[in-house]
């Protein structure tokens, strides 16, 4: 008995791309290529792509500009710089003959920024721009079971669904280009403090002398139990910091979020703390850690009893 071939959820003769394999993109690359969908992968580090099993590495954007692009890129520039010149996706899509192409833009971004990206994008190009983020960290993206919040014309999310649910187990749309990352925002500020409370919590308990493991046992048993402390809980005990999503990456987050607060007439206290505690964080040289790091952060500063 043979096994058989899966079946591509996407129309056929649609092609697909993902630009960015790095933590989150390299999982997401191996379940839609474990799905049967045909994937060419580029990264701007050639040996990150090549390690896609499975997928045809572009050697330019150009030669990844498919009907859908995944771009899984940290932040807007980076994607940006995709477009134009020789090796840009432009050309590629161009080259190709690509009529409308589709550009997903999977990074945390700024909701105002990509708003503004997508109607250039749509006005100068004919690209239609998905403004769809994720949330779920490296082991849902691994698991295929992140959250996407999606922005931009409705009828192309829904067409990009059932690629989407090949490493996503909730797929929501929200409204035009810029409400995807609207959404993102709206989570960062929990996630940033729940991992800062949370890193609160295991400094308060190791200064008291207290077992971290049997702490975080009786959080998991009660209210205070979260994604964050089942995911992460092992690095404040371990006290490894390194990998994961970084400090710097969730300062670069929390700006957003009170760029888009200001932007919607609000003022956010807890969000502006978080910032500024992330800021120490990085100027403190810590950035490249998990964010889990601003625990060394904050124990970094204990209050010295007074001589």
């Amino acid at each position: 008995m043979t096994d058989s071939k899966p079946v591509s959820p996407l129309d056929p003769g649609v092609s697909v791309s993902l630009l960015g394999t790095g933590p989150m993109g390299a999982p997401i690359a191996r379940n839609i290529i474990g799905a049967g969908v045909p994937l060419t992968v580029w990264n701007r580090t050639l040996h990150k792509a090549q390690a896609i099993q499975g997928g045809t590495v572009a050697p330019r954007p150009a030669d990844a500009a498919a009907d859908v692009v995944l771009t899984v890129l940290p932040d807007l520039p980076q994607v940006e710089a995709l477009l134009e010149g020789d090796n840009g996706l432009l050309t590629g899509w161009a080259q190709a003959g690509v009529l409308e192409p589709i550009l997903v833009v999977h990074g945390t971004v700024s909701p105002t920024e990509v708003a503004a990206f997508a109607a250039h994008c749509k006005s100068h190009f004919g690209v239609t721009v998905i403004d769809a983020p994720l949330s779920g960290g490296t082991i849902g993206a691994e698991q295929g079971r992140l959250s996407i919040m999606a922005g931009g014309p409705a009828g192309v999310v829904q067409r990009l669904t059932p690629l989407f649910e090949l490493y996503s187990s909730t797929v929501l749309w929200f409204g035009e280009a810029g409400a995807g990352a609207t959404v993102k925002a709206c989570n960062q500020i929990v996630v940033a403090a729940t991992v800062t409370a949370l890193s609160e919590s295991m400094a308060l308990a190791k200064a008291s002398g207290l077992d971290l493991e049997k702490v975080q046992a009786i959080l998991k048993g009660g209210l205070a139990n979260s994604e964050v402390l089942q995911q992460k809980g092992a690095r404040w005990i371990t006290g490894d910091f390194h990998g994961g999503g970084s400090a710097k990456n969730q300062l670069k987050d929390l700006r957003f979020i009170t760029e888009a607060a200001a932007d919607a007439g609000l003022s956010l206290p807890l969000a502006t703390t978080l910032k500024t505690e992330f800021q120490t964080m990085v100027t403190e040289g810590l950035g490249d850690l998990d964010h889990t790091g601003i625990y060394l952060s904050i124990t970094s500063n204990r209050v010295k009893e007074p001589s």
